[in-house]
């Protein structure tokens, strides 16, 4: 049989489609270096060069049994290499224009007072409610358990919580407002 060397540094033989994992090697072997030069030049950062490129290689790994030819996948290497530089400029850009939020400060005396203030109001108002919206209202969100736990422990339908819940919050708002009972 008779066998040629392409450009791309891969054996070729007549009659066989797509490339192999042997193909792959070699490719590796004989272009790693041009393809982090390349990556270098784009990206100006050893590390990212490198992992541009194994990037494209791994992508290509994924795709053997697509590439027919042989010179097509050193092509699909150096177009997947300005690709894969072009976002990891794209990630570094976003990265440098990110400013993390704030922190915020610690609250003050005053803040405390009216949080303790409006946390009275709160718990007065809920002391106006019917015994089961207390109930529902207090399991959802003081204790955070689901319709489903809530049911049980009260002995209800999800539904009836999911009702009693809605009808409590609107009752609560009115109180809250000054307008209730």
């Amino acid at each position: 049989m008779t066998t040629t060397t392409d450009l791309s540094g891969i054996t070729s033989r007549p009659g066989r489609r797509g490339l192999t994992a042997d193909d792959l090697a070699e490719l590796y072997a004989a272009h790693r270096l041009s393809l982090v030069r390349l990556a270098l030049l784009l990206v100006d950062d050893r590390a990212s060069a490198e992992d541009v490129v194994q990037d494209a290689f791994a992508s290509l790994a994924g795709r053997l049994h697509q590439v027919r030819e042989p010179h097509a996948a050193l092509g699909y290497l150096r177009t997947s290499v300005v690709n894969g530089s072009r976002s990891a400029l794209r990630r570094r850009r976003t990265a440098r224009g990110y400013v993390p939020p704030a922190e915020a400060e610690p609250p003050g005396p005053d803040d405390r007072a009216v949080l303790a203030e409006e946390h009275r109001e709160v718990l007065a108002g809920l002391d106006r409610l019917a015994p089961r919206q207390r109930e529902v209202l207090v399991l959802r969100y003081w204790s955070g358990l689901s319709e489903a736990e809530i049911a049980e422990a009260c002995g209800i339908s999800r539904g009836s919580v999911k009702s009693t819940a809605s009808r409590a919050l609107d009752a609560l708002e009115l109180i809250l407002k000054g307008e209730g009972r």
